[in-house]
């Protein structure tokens, strides 16, 4: 019989629960892809964290949009409310390391190897990054995207825990209507929302299919 799937919006209920039992607010290094993926995540989960941006994504392609994103992101940052401490770290800029991720994979789809090879790269940059910094926890936003594999998500981020000794913050953002939330907050700060994950072969995909992420 095949395995029941986890439950991680639980597992993220559970976690919360404890912290606030808990009665101190722990350090979450949280890996962002763009401003409206971290709208409602930030929203969410600064009344339980004081919360570490990190923005590492060299899929991200041209420049232009990588800049873009990132300055969309320190707005957000600015203007949205937020119960407790949060700051940007920018991760290095190699879109050169993405590629070299991604060949021979280039014509697969959304959610094939090279998504998946792609997103444990970021995962594990961010791992060792929380670790450096002394986070108490990692995650990313990109489970709040109904384009993303959650599942493979938490899995990779869990197996990526176990390496760096951080625990990771098992999540599905789009469930209790995240990703609906994500897109109320993105047309209240008037965010720009993407057409494409970040890549030139998502671009192309999305350009082809008319998706938005």
């Amino acid at each position: 019989m095949p395995c029941a799937k986890i439950n991680y919006q639980k597992k993220l209920d559970d976690t919360l629960c404890n912290i606030k039992k808990n009665g101190k607010t722990p350090v979450l290094l949280l890996h962002v892809c763009c401003a409206p993926c971290s709208s409602y995540v930030l929203e969410y989960l600064t009344h339980y964290f004081n919360i570490v941006i990190f923005f590492y994504n060299p899929n991200i392609s041209p420049d232009k949009e990588y800049v873009y994103r990132l300055e969309e992101v320190k707005r957000l940052v600015n203007e949205i409310p937020l119960e407790n401490s949060v700051e940007i770290i920018e991760g290095e800029y190699n879109p050169q390391l993405f590629y070299e991720l991604a060949k021979g994979l280039e014509a697969l789809p959304e959610r094939s190897e090279r998504c998946q090879k792609c997103i444990s790269h970021r995962l594990e940059i961010a791992a060792e990054t929380a670790k450096k910094i002394g986070a108490d926890y990692f995650t990313t936003t990109l489970t709040i995207s109904p384009h993303k594999d959650s599942e493979f998500i938490n899995s990779a981020g869990g197996k990526i825990s176990e390496k760096y000794n951080v625990p990771y913050l098992f999540s599905d953002f789009k469930k209790k209507n995240g990703y609906k939330r994500s897109i109320q907050l993105s047309a209240e700060y008037n965010l720009y929302r993407q057409s494409f994950c970040g890549c030139i072969y998502s671009k192309i995909q999305s350009q082809q299919k008319g998706c938005e992420v």
